[in-house]
C-alpha cells in the first residue's frame, strides 16, 4: 500500500565508523526522497570521515579507508544533504535511536542548522518490533517476500526500508496511513532531544531519563543542582543533546524575567 503523504518524506540510511553517536562519523549516506505523487529521487554519497574506519567495521559495510580517502568530508556535502531533506519528514530503520541523532551531530559539527521540531520521523524498525516483535533483512523477507541483497549498503537498506513500510501499512489495518500516526506509533518514548537523554513525562514535562536524576524534571535540576548542567555541557554527550538542554535552560531564564 502506498503511504499517504502531504509533503515529501526522505528515507535514509547511514554507514558509519562505529555506533558512538558523539564520536563516530558517516562514511556513506543514501537518501530516497518520496513525493506525495509517488515520484522518487535518490542520492548516495561516500564520505571521508576524517578518522580511521576500524577494520571490523569495514567488514560489515564493505567501505574501507582507501575507498573514502579522496571523497568529500561531511562539511563539504552537508549543504546538499540539508537541501534534499529540507521541509521533508524522515524515515529509516532504527533511525530514531541512531541515524537521526548521528546525522544531527554531523550537521552541528559542520555548523549547519538542523532542527527537528517541525519534522515527523517514522522508525520502521519500531513498527516491526511492535507488530511482529526483529533486523531489516528479516523484516524485508517477512513483509516483502524478498531476500535483502547487498545488506549494509546504505542504498539497498534505504530502498528496503521504504518497501517494508508500505508493506506494513498494507498488512496491518490498525496502522493509519498518515505520517503523523506512523511517526507517533514508531516512537518508543516522547523524546525532547534525539538520543533520548531527555524525555517528556506523562504531564509533558521534560525530564532526565538517565543517571542519578532519572525521572526528575530538567527545571528542578537546573534550579537545585546547576552544576549538573555544566557537567553535561563539558562531558561527552551528543551536541544536539547539549543544544536542547541549553534551549530549555534559556527558556527557563527568560520566563523568570
Amino acid at each position: 500500500m502506498k503511504i499517504k503523504l502531504s509533503k515529501p518524506i526522505c528515507f535514509f540510511d547511514l554507514e558509519t565508523t562505529g555506533i558512538n553517536i558523539s564520536k563516530d562519523r558517516i562514511v556513506e549516506i543514501s537518501i530516497l526522497k518520496v513525493y506525495p505523487n509517488s515520484n522518487k529521487e535518490s542520492r548516495t554519497w561516500l564520505v571521508n570521515p576524517e578518522i580511521s574506519i576500524p577494520s571490523e567495521i569495514s567488514k560489515i559495510h564493505g567501505i574501507t579507508n582507501e575507498m573514502v580517502i579522496n571523497e568529500p568530508n561531511f562539511k563539504e556535502i552537508g549543504s546538499q544533504v540539508k537541501e534534499m531533506i529540507n521541509n521533508c519528514d524522515l524515515g529509516g530503520f532504527n533511525s530514531n535511536k541512531f541515524d537521526i541523532p548521528l546525522l544531527a551531530e554531523e550537521f552541528l559539527r559542520s555548523n549547519i542548522d538542523f532542527d527537528l521540531e517541525k519534522i515527523k520521523c517514522i522508525d520502521v524498525q519500531n513498527i516491526f518490533h511492535k507488530m511482529e516483535k526483529r533486523t531489516l533483512g528479516a523484516a524485508y523477507k517477512f513483509y516483502c517476500k524478498k531476500d535483502l541483497i547487498d545488506a549494509h549498503s546504505s542504498k539497498a537498506d534505504t530502498l528496503a526500508t521504504y518497501e517494508v513500510l508500505e508493506a506494513q501499512i498494507e498488512k496491518y489495518s490498525e496502522l493509519e496511513n498518515n505520517v503523523t500516526f506512523l511517526s507517533e506509533f514508531s516512537s518508543r518514548n516522547r523524546t525532547v532531544d534525539l538520543a533520548g537523554f531527555i524525555i517528556y513525562d506523562k504531564n509533558n514535562v521534560p525530564c532526565f531519563s538517565f543517571g542519578k536524576h532519572k525521572g526528575k524534571s530538567v527545571d528542578f535540576i537546573i534550579d537545585n543542582e546547576p552544576g549538573y548542567f555544566g557537567w553535561i555541557l563539558n562531558s561527552d554527550f551528543p551536541m544536539y543533546n547539549k543544544k536542547i538542554l541549553t534551549k530549555l535552560r534559556l527558556n527557563k531564564l527568560n520566563n523568570k524575567l
